[in-house]
């Protein structure tokens, strides 16, 4: 299953980075938002970081970031424009979040965008994300929370799929990611969707 899902984001990995972000005006919200959080001598964890753009947006603003991302392809992309930019302590690796260990208490922030919605064990990860962040760090996250979207893109999620033009894709509501959060030990401090059919933003905190 692993090798299929990196073989689709493999494939796309060219024309993702070439696409302009759908909706600039939210991502730029959620990048002023994170940031906020952020101090210099932060440790950061990425997962399913694509091709680094947040990565590296966010570099200035802490120590270091470790970025990780399931497809070679994206990672290839991701380090191209690290080099390109002189961007120095955002370490990108090709990794399955999935199977993923960390060790416990390393880092101070932990993203993860566009990602949980594309999980199977979506509760395990979170689980090892907790483990992962220091008491009191912070996880922040987008998602697609699916049941809350409209009938005709649920609908056709299954079409595209079969073609081969959407990966898989979890079914939960934002309620019901929360509450999800809450059973791996999270509380979430600030959360924010921009409109019908757009990704949850997400900050939540590990208890001290």
């Amino acid at each position: 299953m692993a090798a299929d899902k990196k073989k689709f984001w493999d494939k796309i990995a060219d024309k993702y980075s070439r696409d302009p972000v759908a909706d600039p005006q939210s991502y730029q919200i959620k990048l002023d938002i994170t940031r906020e959080y952020f101090h210099p001598d932060m440790r950061v964890l990425e997962i399913g970081c694509g091709t680094g753009s947040t990565a590296l947006y966010h570099a200035p603003a802490v120590a270091r970031i470790d970025a990780f991302d399931l497809s070679d392809t994206m990672i290839a992309i991701a380090k191209r424009k690290a080099e390109d930019a002189a961007v120095t302590n955002v370490h990108f690796r090709q990794g399955d979040v999935s199977a993923m260990n960390g060790s416990d208490g390393l880092y101070d922030a932990v993203m993860a965008h566009s990602l949980l919605h594309l999980l199977e064990e979506r509760e395990r990860v979170l689980e090892k994300v907790h483990a992962m962040l220091k008491p009191g760090g912070v996880f922040i996250s987008s998602t697609a929370c699916l049941r809350d979207f409209s009938w005709y893109i649920r609908a056709a999620l299954p079409v595209m799929q079969m073609v081969g033009k959407a990966p898989y894709v979890g079914s939960f509501t934002q309620e019901g990611l929360i509450n999800e959060m809450a059973r791996a030990g999270f509380s979430v401090v600030h959360q924010w969707c921009p409109g019908k059919n757009k990704a949850t933003f997400l900050v939540a905190t590990r208890a001290p």
